[in-house]
């Protein structure tokens, strides 16, 4: 008798690349549904329609995982904006919105984890964060969620503590760190070193995510390539950082007083051959858990599944400039459009 059972997140990566759609946060404040600076996801409970609908998007995108909306659903940030009581409620309802979508897509589901702001390395921080990861993660198990994802930690022993959180429900752990300016954990680890921790207390899949673009992502997802022996993970904001402004905090616009970040990132914008070269350049170090963090639109992870020789849904509308009035190179085009063409 045939199972119906769906292949888990390792054997997906067995088989080929992931992409995991992240971007919620600054994908809801651009629509008009999440306050940038606070950025608690309450659209959950106050809009649940716009997440179910972008889950779907970055499905429908070539997105494998529906990761539910509950980064920085934590309770210090609820804490913050005065909603704390609300806590439970929009984790669970994150959850429950995810999982649809899952279950009517075949995606897997994922519980999100995220960097609490903080840690400082001192007993009571470990407490605290510890029972912050442990409700969390608690309330993804309960949900039914396939494997958890802990992202986005400055320091390698916040993300440990987040990774045993995890260990404790079962459930397979995909741990990202993210890097500031400097190329190091705050911590003193290189990331390639912090990694190999992780890998070795029990975490299925290892690598970075957010804070850096491709360009000054991916040296460093080299390192951690070469350091690990199992999955690596590599999700990049879509913005065009370099090596004198490495993060999407540093980038400097001249024509603006102050920093573009978060709100005026748009002209460093990456193009979708941007995040398509990246795919292609990450696969080629054999890496297959693939994706684009804050800054995302459905529009990249097309862009990156088909790099990686995906065809999602949304490939049918694929741009195909052949047929352009202008630009276009169908014979049935009129001359003089031709004829114009040259002179745009």
């Amino acid at each position: 008798m045939a199972s119906n059972r769906k292949p888990g997140l390792l054997e997906r990566l067995e088989q080929g690349p992931v992409i995991c759609a992240e971007g919620y946060l600054f994908e809801c404040e651009r629509r008009g549904y999440l306050q940038a600076g606070a950025f608690v996801p309450e659209v959950v409970l106050d809009h649940p329609e716009v997440v179910i609908e972008l889950h779907r998007e970055f499905v429908h995108a070539g997105s494998d995982v529906v990761e539910a909306f509950t980064y920085y659903g934590h309770r210090e940030k609820m804490r913050i904006v005065g909603k704390e009581h609300l806590l439970e409620p929009l984790n669970r309802q994150a959850l429950e919105l995810a999982r649809d979508v899952a279950s009517e897509s075949g995606a897997l589901f994922a519980g999100d984890l995220s960097n609490t702001n903080i840690f400082t390395a001192d007993d009571q921080s470990r407490r605290t964060v510890r029972a912050m990861f442990d409700e969390q993660a608690g309330w993804a198990a309960e949900a039914g969620v396939d494997f958890i994802i802990a992202e986005t930690f400055s320091h390698a022993e916040e993300a440990l503590i987040a990774l045993d959180a995890i260990k404790e429900t079962g459930l397979p752990a995909v741990v990202t760190l993210a890097l500031h300016r400097e190329p190091m954990t705050r911590d003193g680890l290189t990331p390639a070193e912090a990694c190999k921790r992780i890998e070795a207390a029990g975490a299925a899949v290892v690598g970075l995510n957010c804070i850096r673009g491709p360009r000054t992502m991916l040296p460093h997802l080299e390192a951690i390539r070469s350091a690990v022996s199992g999955h690596v993970a590599a999700l990049p904001v879509p913005y065009r950082t370099h090596d004198d402004e490495p993060t999407f905090q540093s980038l400097r616009d001249p024509e603006l007083d102050g920093q573009p970040f978060p709100t005026a990132l748009d002209p460093f914008m990456c193009t979708r051959n941007d995040i398509a070269a990246f795919g292609e350049a990450a696969l080629g170090l054999g890496i297959r858990y693939l994706g684009v963090c804050c800054g995302a639109g459905p529009h990249h992870i097309r862009s990156l599944a088909e790099a990686v020789g995906k065809t999602p849904p949304a490939s049918r509308y694929s741009a195909d400039m052949s047929k352009h009035a202008y630009l276009g190179t169908d014979p049935s085009l009129l001359p003089e459009n031709r004829e114009y063409a040259e002179r745009l």
